[in-house]
């Protein structure tokens, strides 16, 4: 693959150039992004807290529910060509802004040491599997440095020349042998007549869905920046990650039933083939930890915009290295349910704030002046981030004490509303 040069504009609108990708180019890269084996652990949660039955439909909502999420903060990207931490600087304030960036380079450096952690681990079990050594670190050190060099060369070059040409097929092969293989080896009819142990409540399994998509979002503006037009990049990005999320967290549930495990890795391995499916699995999922990193870069320029992209690029590169190699995979519900909790009543409040309010318009200009149109009050938009609040408040709340409800729609639509009424009232014109 051809590798790029950073690009130099940093968080700049992406010049019209480079604004190429159309459907077909979301629909690969979320697609491919939806695809995983951390996707496949997620799966894993679901059952048999709940039946099979009622695990695919949570999929299902959930999997609609966080795309279309998902695909709505891309088009705030599409329409001005601006990465995602600035485009909160007119809801939030430019100082303001800086609170969900540091939020968001925590949880995609925390994502991009879980990417490298699980790769790694699985390379380990196929070596070890087919040669009888153990090498975890050198794994983990080469899978970081590959998806530091994708980083490197920057979206574009990504998807068309390394996820179009070669990740994509991988994606589509794989998950189409893994399904026809537990169709033809086992009885799922059989499975989705068992019951579940009642231990999940079907809300919270929702929840724990949408948590994906949800981990997407402050990422989604990163890349349809440099879409062409903004309807093409919605329907590419909505597309492209249902159809993924549903499928390989369908493909989670289904395994931990059939196989009664819910060590993932070697359940793969136990299959016809497994260890080259899981091979091409992990090839394929390096464009997570692409993404990871580079948006983790793009996030730190709203920060430090003078600090250049590929020196942060190879900075965080370096620290999900150290994390994999240091630090154990644990907490992982909780972590999900953690990143939903923060991040779904933000983009609340960025729906409230863009398309209600704002009407899809923003002064780009005044987006990188202090002290102008979106500085509000010492940078600060306080009536946004007392909505925010709100909605995090109310999210946990759910969880703590009513999780039957699931906690994801409520808060978002807290967010929403509160911020709204609050702009209605308070708040002047911005």
């Amino acid at each position: 693959m051809k590798l790029q040069a950073p690009p130099e504009w940093g968080i700049e609108p992406v010049p019209s150039s480079h604004r190429i990708l159309g459907f077909l180019d979301y629909l690969a890269l979320w697609s491919s992004l939806g695809v995983g084996l951390l996707v496949l652990l997620a799966g894993t949660l679901l059952v048999p807290g709940l039946g099979l039955g009622q695990a695919l439909l949570a999929i299902l909502v959930g999997s609609v529910v966080g795309s279309l999420l998902l695909a709505l903060a891309g088009i705030v990207g599409s329409d001005h060509a601006i990465p995602s931490m600035v485009m909160l600087r007119p809801l939030l304030g430019i100082r303001g802004s800086y609170l969900p960036t540091v939020l968001n380079i925590v949880q995609l450096i925390g994502w991009g040491a879980f990417e490298v952690i699980i790769m790694g681990q699985a390379v380990d079990a196929i070596v070890q599997k087919l040669f009888g050594f153990s090498a975890y670190p050198l794994w983990a050190f080469l899978i970081a440095l590959w998806c530091t060099l994708l980083a490197l060369g920057g979206p574009l070059a990504v998807v068309r020349q390394w996820i179009e040409k070669f990740a994509i097929w991988l994606v589509y092969g794989i998950s189409i042998y893994l399904t026809v293989y537990l169709f033809r080896n086992y009885d799922v009819g059989q499975l989705l007549r068992a019951p579940g142990t009642g231990e999940l409540p079907f809300w919270l399994a929702v929840d724990l869905v949408v948590a994906m998509p949800i981990s997407w979002m402050p990422l989604a503006a990163d890349y349809s920046r440099f879409a062409r037009r903004a309807g093409p990049a919605f329907w590419g990005t909505l597309l492209g990650y249902t159809i993924a999320n549903i499928w390989f967290y369908a493909l989670g549930a289904l395994f931990v039933l059939a196989l009664q495990t819910a060590d993932l890795i070697p359940a793969i391995l136990s299959v016809t083939g497994g260890w080259l499916a899981l091979l091409l699995i992990l090839v394929d999922e390096t464009d997570n930890g692409f993404a990871d990193i580079y948006s983790a870069a793009v996030s730190g320029q709203n920060l430090v915009p003078r600090a250049r992209q590929w020196w942060l690029t190879v900075a965080v590169g370096v620290i999900c290295f150290l994390l994999a190699v240091t630090v154990p995979i644990a907490q992982y519900e909780h972590f999900l349910l953690l990143i939903g909790s923060v991040f779904v009543p933000l983009f609340g409040v960025l729906v409230a704030d863009y398309f209600l309010l704002r009407r899809r318009q923003y002064d780009i200009p005044e987006l990188y002046r202090p002290a102008g149109r979106y500085w509000y009050r010492g940078g600060l938009n306080v009536w946004a981030v007392l909505a925010w609040l709100l909605g995090v408040v109310g999210y946990q709340v759910i969880t703590r004490y009513a999780p039957g409800l699931g906690a994801s729609v409520p808060a978002f639509l807290i967010s929403l509303v509160a911020y709204f009424i609050l702009r209605k009232i308070f708040a002047k014109e911005a």
